[in-house]
């Protein structure tokens, strides 16, 4: 059996890939090891599917923080604009929301899939399911095909790695990808965790679990040094802390828990207030309740789960009548409340991450083609490469970018 393209990885970089290849007249198979295509894809923006971000370039840019230079060429060959253009085209109908976020108009990820098999279907893309790959085969530093785990041998001229990182595994992101990369002579970087939700030391988290804030701000502060900063959303676990701010600080955390550095994070729960306006305002709240004990007069402030955690850290005493509580202790309640501050301990494990950080060196392909330097004819695309963004839609325009530039050349 031969095929031109061999794309392997049913995933938003595979697909785009086969179908890019295929609208090209080439006879493509895409092989995937699951029972459907795009099963990582399915659960993406909590099965709404952030397909993409409608930002401006330069603002996309800034949101891959690492290796960003290699994508130009990606995503001058497929924009964020040009692939709404296809998914509209296969009668997808898209909706922008709060951050640039683009989501299908349904609401609904299968709708993302159904127009993303009419694209492979339109462009006569073979797909086998329930297939695995167990080697990819080489002669002469020149794809020669591949060898599934039943044993059969299919030959092709051009190979395309889509297999994902080894993230969310239960989706079929194994690492299959990094381990061909790697038997044929690729650079495998160090992996890490990437978006990913935080483990904490104090015991005290687990009274706020459940909780969501929004609008505050979080500073990262490694030994004493602020390295990051951020404003938005975010969300108390039973053992720490996650939601959108928190997953895209994570990328920024993972090599200094490595190095087991004191890794602060804290919270400005009143962003908007300077900590003089904020006096005011407790002052204010107090004056309204004076009469009343110190654990009866936060309820303006703060949400009610957050409260007592407060009253503990505060220092001061729950029963307190209001009109008791000094000056001094005011101010180092404002402070807190200004610097709610946790200390950093880990990651969940990296099978929990919503990407891996890391994966086929970038030294060793090509940014304009996604072809090998090392493997005449072997392409890659997506979260296999050492590529990955914050949250929002910047992920998934990486695979499809990449998907699509590596199936134009392949």
């Amino acid at each position: 059996m031969y095929y031109d393209v061999i794309v392997i990885g049913g995933g938003p970089a595979g697909i785009l890939a086969a179908g890019a290849a295929g609208a090209r007249g080439r006879k493509v198979l895409l092989i995937e090891k699951n029972e459907k295509l795009g099963k990582k894809l399915f659960i993406t923006g909590k099965g709404r599917c952030n397909v993409t971000n409608a930002a401006e370039m330069d603002e996309f840019m800034s949101h891959i923080p690492k290796n960003s230079k290699f994508l130009y060429s990606a995503f001058r060959a497929l924009s964020n604009n040009d692939l709404v253009g296809i998914l509209n085209d296969m009668g997808l109908k898209t909706k922008v929301e709060r951050g640039g976020r683009v989501f299908p108009e349904s609401d609904k990820s299968s709708d993302v899939l159904k127009a993303l098999q009419k694209y492979l279907d339109k462009n006569n893309v073979n797909v086998m399911l329930h297939s695995e790959v167990k080697e990819v085969r080489v002669k002469d530093n020149k794809i020669q095909g591949v060898i599934l785990t039943d044993g059969k041998a299919i030959d092709c001229e051009s190979a395309i790695i889509c297999t994902g990182g080894i993230s969310y595994p239960q989706t079929g992101s194994t690492g299959d990808g990094l381990e061909f990369a790697k038997a044929i002579g690729h650079t495998i970087t160090d992996l890490f965790p990437s978006l990913i939700p935080l483990i904490v030391k104090e015991e005290y988290i687990k009274e706020l679990q459940g909780l969501s804030l929004k609008n505050v701000t979080i500073k990262i502060v490694v030994d004493n040094k602020s390295i990051y900063d951020d404003f938005g959303e975010m969300l108390f676990t039973h053992y720490g802390l996650s939601g959108p701010i928190i997953l895209s600080a994570s990328f920024y955390i993972s090599d200094h828990l490595k190095k087991k550095k004191n890794i602060k994070l804290a919270i400005d729960l009143k962003p908007a207030l300077s900590e003089e306006d904020l006096d005011k305002r407790v002052l204010k709240d107090f004056n309204l309740n004076l009469n009343k004990q110190f654990k009866n007069a936060l309820d303006a402030l703060l949400p009610q789960k957050l409260i007592p955690v407060i009253i503990k850290l505060s220092k001061i005493d729950e029963n307190k009548e209001v009109n008791q509580i000094s000056k001094e202790e005011r101010k180092q309640l404002v402070h807190l409340l200004k610097n709610f501050e946790f200390t950093i301990i880990g990651t969940r494990p990296i099978a929990e991450a919503i990407v891996t950080s890391g994966g086929v060196s970038l030294k060793e392909i090509s940014p304009k083609t996604m072809e090998s330097k090392v493997i005449q004819g072997l392409y890659f695309a997506g979260e296999v490469m050492d590529l990955d963004a914050f949250t929002g839609g910047y992920n998934l325009q990486i695979a499809f970018s990449t998907g699509y530039a590596a199936g134009s050349n392949a």
